[in-house]
């Protein structure tokens, strides 16, 4: 009796190992930071957003420098200022600081904003790019943010080259 159950097992272990050769279980890693750095898509993103904050960046710069040039006037001219003039120069820069800081704020708040949208659309693209690559390559699991990746699983050239190849397929169709 005990022959046959250890004979029905080791056919069990057999056939079952004979059924995961056949069936591999394929896993691939994507590093999602270097799809975000380096594909097409997503250096538009960052051009697109460099462009519309550039006026903006102008602004605030254009502000500092004005209030540099306040600051080394008030210290050059130290003694030779009445109070009256010291005291109105001195509430003017501390209301050119006082805006300076509000509009660097709001630059950087409003900066963030855009660039969270338009990495969440790169994203999006991304996490398509990564299903199609699944749904044709046959992969049984995709990960993305992996501890350790092995370089023969690592599939983040192929989502960017997928990204690549879609995004100059529609600036040729948008041409």
């Amino acid at each position: 009796m005990r022959a046959m159950i250890k004979a029905g097992v080791l056919a069990v272990l057999l056939v079952s190992g004979a059924v995961h050769a056949e069936d591999a279980f394929r896993v691939g890693v994507v590093d999602t930071e270097r799809v975000l750095r380096e594909a097409i898509p997503a250096m538009k993103a960052e051009k697109k957003i460099e462009k519309e904050f550039s006026g903006r960046d102008q602004e605030i710069k254009k502000l500092l420098k004005q209030a540099k040039e306040l600051q080394a006037m008030l210290d050059k001219e130290d003694g030779k200022l009445s109070d009256a003039d010291r005291r109105n120069k001195d509430r003017e820069l501390s209301a050119m600081n006082v805006e300076l800081q509000r509009l660097q704020r709001e630059f950087r708040e409003d900066l963030n904003l855009r660039k969270n949208e338009e990495l969440a659309a790169v994203l999006e693209l991304a996490n398509k790019a990564i299903q199609a690559i699944a749904e044709t390559e046959k992969f049984d699991l995709i990960l993305q943010e992996a501890v350790y990746r092995n370089p023969k699983i690592d599939i983040t050239e192929k989502v960017i080259q997928y990204l690549d190849d879609n995004s100059k397929a529609e600036g040729k169709a948008a041409k």
